[in-house]
């Protein structure tokens, strides 16, 4: 299929690098979001691990490096799958847990897209992801 500009495909890169920060931003407003709320988040009770606040400062520290390493492109593609396995974390708990995860069911598909798009297309430009 022709494109409609096709002088703009050489930008084609730069398309996934906001695609990846965006993705990055993302998950360190998660972050922001879950350790701003830690003193109430710490009563919420999962199945097999209990409560407490270290489940809190865990899920802190898990956004922060997905969510660093896609804002940079450092492991771009590793970030992604982690990300991508989040999102679908956040899919299922949405029901069960609405007072931890606070993304709606859309954005939680629309993240689980971008990261498996980033997972299979790389990381764009500005990123250290080397093709072997």
């Amino acid at each position: 299929m022709l494109s409609l500009f096709p002088q703009i495909l050489f930008l084609a890169p730069l398309g996934l690098t906001l695609i990846r920060v965006s993705a990055g931003i993302t998950f360190l407003w998660l972050a922001y979001w879950h350790g701003s709320r830690e003193h109430e988040l710490r009563s919420v009770r999962f199945p097999v691990v209990g409560r407490g606040a270290w489940i809190v400062w865990v899920s802190v520290a898990w956004e922060v490096a997905v969510g660093a390493a896609l804002i940079v492109g450092f492991y771009a593609q590793l970030a992604a799958l982690l990300g991508a396995l989040s999102a679908v974390k956040f899919l299922l708990w949405r029901t069960r847990y609405p007072q931890f995860i606070p993304l709606a069911r859309q954005t939680s598909v629309l993240l689980l897209a971008i990261c498996l798009s980033l997972l299979v297309s790389g990381a764009g430009a500005y990123a250290f992801d080397l093709p072997l």
